[in-house]
């Protein structure tokens, strides 16, 4: 595949002011040569005609050379900047094919910069999280995933464990030998260490996933206990319908929405009561099929009516904020208590007394820290593979401590490694490569 020449459009279809066309691959020079009719220098911008194989000029603008091994991709490659009409951008396009190029796949570029060795596959994920930011903090995440914050974590972490492994095997296969070996409690000092240092990366890649993926609010409760007010409230918007008749809401309403930068999929459902209407029980049925996939969920009563929260404790793993609405109406304050083990909040979703509180707890059992330093975005399969580490680390300090068995915490510790490889792409599945670059964009 790195022997073919490949051609994209590197900016959005369509019109547009400046259109950016870039080639990559070794007929680089060849394809400049006869488009451009000169000899680019390497890394200026030079603004040239671009002609066609009549030699007549097809469109007139900037081209860059950046010679290989100093470039994106690691191979030569040729960047055109013209004007973004469709039509004229078909034709260089046409012309680039025609001199023995091919379109690219989607990420390709992207991958070939991978494959050359220029970025790692988590610096390659984080281009594709930066174009997808939903956010500023994810955007400021994904950079420092792309300028290797995240990398370079992880390969100060392996050196540490190859270091011990080193030790640990040397003092298998010569165990007979007078040689100066680490103790075995300096080892399991290390490992301690270890662990804490893959904890707060951990944290950090939890930080990181929640800035990307976001997560899902559902608000349960009785009819007429404000449940889509609330939605509406928090959405900015007259999403759902509100009336005093209860049951109003009978399907799932959804709304994406930032906050505090980061994306929340709130869900407003079907009021939970006995109803004999089929069409409310589907509702029900709903509401609670989207509770089991929700990350967090409020539950709301009316204050005025009802202070007790009957509520199905098949959910109790899931984080649960328990909201007493409606306290204008009882003259009580904004606050939050605990009842029952319980964390209630009491606020008036008409007055927005307390929902400051609401916003402040919703942060607390997602675990999302102010301010949070270092944030890289992360992925759900470096969350695994972080999970896998840990697990494994674990197991080499118990196999140290417990047993005193040095085969077994070597094994453990090349998983380790393996997983820390999983990561960045140095031991990396083809079918997980095609899998993540073909999320990527055309030209990217």
């Amino acid at each position: 595949m790195l022997q073919d020449t490949i051609v994209a459009q590197a900016t959005p279809p369509g019109k547009s002011g400046v259109a950016i066309v870039r080639v990559s691959g070794p007929k680089v020079q060849e394809i400049a040569q006869a488009i451009l009719k000169c000899t680019l220098v390497p890394r200026h911008a030079s603004y040239l005609p671009f002609f066609d194989e009549e030699d007549e000029s097809i469109d007139q603008g900037i081209a860059i050379f950046f010679p290989n091994p100093n470039s994106f991709t690691g191979e030569d490659v040729l960047e055109f900047q013209g004007h973004g009409g469709p039509i004229v951008v078909d034709l260089l396009l046409q012309r680039i094919l025609q001199l023995g190029a091919r379109l690219a796949k989607p990420g390709e570029f992207s991958e070939r910069a991978f494959l050359n060795g220029k970025i790692d596959l988590t610096q390659a994920e984080a281009i594709a999280d930066l174009i997808d930011a939903s956010s500023k903090s994810a955007a400021k995440s994904a950079m420092r995933s792309l300028q290797g914050a995240f990398s370079n974590k992880i390969h100060a972490l392996n050196d540490q464990v190859i270091y011990l492994r080193t030790y640990i095997e040397a003092a298998i296969d010569f165990s007979d030998e007078e040689i100066d070996f680490l103790g075995l409690d300096k080892i399991t000092q290390h490992l301690h260490s270890l662990l804490l240092q893959l904890s707060t990366i951990q944290s950090q890649a939890k930080q990181g996933h929640i800035l990307k993926e976001g997560f899902s609010v559902a608000i349960i409760g009785p009819p007429n206990a404000g449940k889509s007010s609330l939605f509406n409230l928090l959405s900015g918007k007259d999403a759902a319908i509100v009336t005093d008749i209860p049951g109003t809401t009978r399907d799932v309403l959804r709304d994406h929405i930032l906050f505090d930068g980061i994306p929340i999929h709130m869900i407003d459902t079907a009021g939970l009561r006995e109803s004999t209407d089929q069409i409310e029980q589907e509702g029900i049925r709903r509401a609670y099929l989207e509770m089991d996939q929700a990350d967090v969920i409020l539950y709301v009563v009316d204050g005025s009516k009802q202070n007790e929260f009957n509520f199905n404790q098949h959910l109790i793993s899931k984080p649960i904020i328990y909201i007493q609405n409606k306290i204008d109406l009882i003259n009580e304050k904004a606050g939050s208590f605990l009842k029952d083990e319980k964390h209630i909040i009491s606020l008036s979703v008409k007055t927005g007394e307390g929902i400051d509180l609401l916003k402040s707890s919703l942060k607390n059992q997602i675990g999302l820290q102010e301010n949070p330093e270092g944030v890289f975005l992360a992925r759900r399969r470096h969350l695994h593979a972080l999970e896998k580490a840990k697990i494994h680390l674990e197991n080499a300090l118990n196999q140290l401590t417990s047993m005193k068995a040095l085969e077994c915490a070597a094994e453990d510790l090349r998983e380790v490694s393996h997983a820390f490889a999983d990561l960045t792409g140095t031991i990396t599945a083809d079918d997980l490569l095609g899998q993540i670059f073909s999320s990527f964009c055309i030209g990217k």
